[in-house]
């Protein structure tokens, strides 16, 4: 694409971020109610594996799909991450057991592992480089919108109907995001037609180096979010919250609008600027939600960490383009969530294995969060005063 050519805001690009919604909410509605299900079959004592092995299938999932996108093409990536929310949604019903229930996060992972992948990908192919930021924040804003009202409405579903209700609902959001990339053009110019030796990976295949420091930085700040996701519900329900996702929507409402003007921000003082604001202000927002002693204190927390998140998201993304090589985007994005999802899984495997239903832990866990934002700064610090900002 031209670099002279300014449009950002196209049909292919409306319609992307409508997709991505529609996905996001798919499987965020179910995260607030999962807890309580899994509890209620009996495994409680897993609760920090239902964050952990999501994130595990879509850690591994991303060579895989970095390499496809660079191949057989976006738009066949995101239709499978799609695909497998949808057959997911019918299927938790069926598979009510422990182990069932283990198995699909497991299986659900893929559908992350593979569509914002690709997506990011699109999205740099049909956005002038110049706005790459501001691009990358109206699309995080529609997938935290997504975020935002998965959680309510889904807790809002089990409330009036049932959980197996909810279950259906998310694969409803699903298949809606699978239609809607009918209508999109492939990006990638030269497409090869899929065949099994595409899912061989070598070495060099799955990590692009380039992209290692935005990694890193993506890692230790997502360790905050994995134990967010896992521990959350309990929180919330010990100071008071009745509808578990209101703590999500919260802080997904308070980025939107800050993701506006977020990524022009980065897009003209710079990306590692504009991220060590992001990381001070993570800091702080985790050690609020820790110290909270009522609702509207853990609601300040929500609002400060949604904040932190709309502007760290679209700076981030867009920092892991501008070091990828044009060829690698893919492979880029590809080593960026593998960084993500371990930084969540780590972060829900901590809380999981430190909380053990002890609510007195909860406060310690989430300013151990806070201190890998702190590391994260002192990374980004010493990384821009050795060698330089970029």
């Amino acid at each position: 694409m031209s670099d002279s050519n300014t449009r950002l805001y196209t049909w292919p690009f409306g319609l992307l971020c409508v997709s991505s919604l529609l996905f996001s909410a798919s499987f965020n509605m179910l995260i607030p109610e999962l807890p309580a299900y899994l509890s209620g079959l009996g495994g409680a004592e897993y609760k920090g594996l239902i964050i952990a092995l999501f994130t595990l299938t879509a850690g591994i999932s991303r060579p895989f799909s970095g390499k496809l996108t660079d191949t057989v093409g976006r738009i066949p990536v995101m239709a499978v991450g799609s695909i497998v929310c949808f057959v997911c949604g019918f299927l938790y019903p069926v598979l009510g057991t422990i182990n069932g229930f283990l198995f699909l996060r497991l299986l659900h992972g893929f559908s992350t592992g593979f569509k914002p992948t690709a997506t990011a990908a699109y999205v740099a192919d049909i956005v002038p480089v110049k706005r790459w930021g501001e691009a990358l924040g109206i699309h995080g804003l529609c997938f935290s919108t997504g975020m935002a009202i998965g959680p309510a409405i889904g807790s809002l579903i089990t409330s009036h109907y049932s959980i197996n209700v909810l279950f259906y609902s998310s694969s409803v959001f699903a298949m809606l995001s699978i239609l809607i990339l009918l209508n999109m053009k492939e990006t990638l110019k030269l497409r090869e037609s899929f065949k099994l030796s595409h899912l061989k990976i070598s070495r060099s295949e799955i990590i692009e180096w380039r992209v290692i420091p935005a990694a890193l930085i993506i890692l230790l700040s997502y360790l905050g979010y994995g134990v967010l996701l896992t521990l959350i519900p309990d929180w919330g329900e010990h100071l008071g919250i009745t509808n578990k996702g209101l703590f999500f929507m919260t802080f997904t409402i308070s980025s939107l609008m800050i993701r506006f003007v977020a990524g022009k921000v980065s897009d003209r003082f710079g990306r590692v600027a504009v991220i060590k604001v992001a990381l001070i202000m993570l800091c702080i927002s985790f050690y609020l939600i820790g110290h909270a002693q009522s609702v509207a204190d853990l609601l300040v927390g929500s609002v400060a960490y949604g904040i932190a998140g709309g502007i760290f998201s679209p700076a981030t993304n867009a920092w892991t383009v501008d070091l990828s090589h044009p060829d690698h985007r893919g492979k880029a994005m590809a080593t960026m969530y593998i960084a993500l999802e371990i930084g969540i899984g780590a972060g829900a495997l901590l809380a999981g294995a430190l909380y053990k239903d002890k609510i007195g832990m909860i406060p310690i866990i989430f300013y151990i969060s806070s201190g890998a934002c702190v590391v994260a700064l002192l990374y980004i610090l010493l990384r821009e005063r050795f060698q330089g900002a970029y």
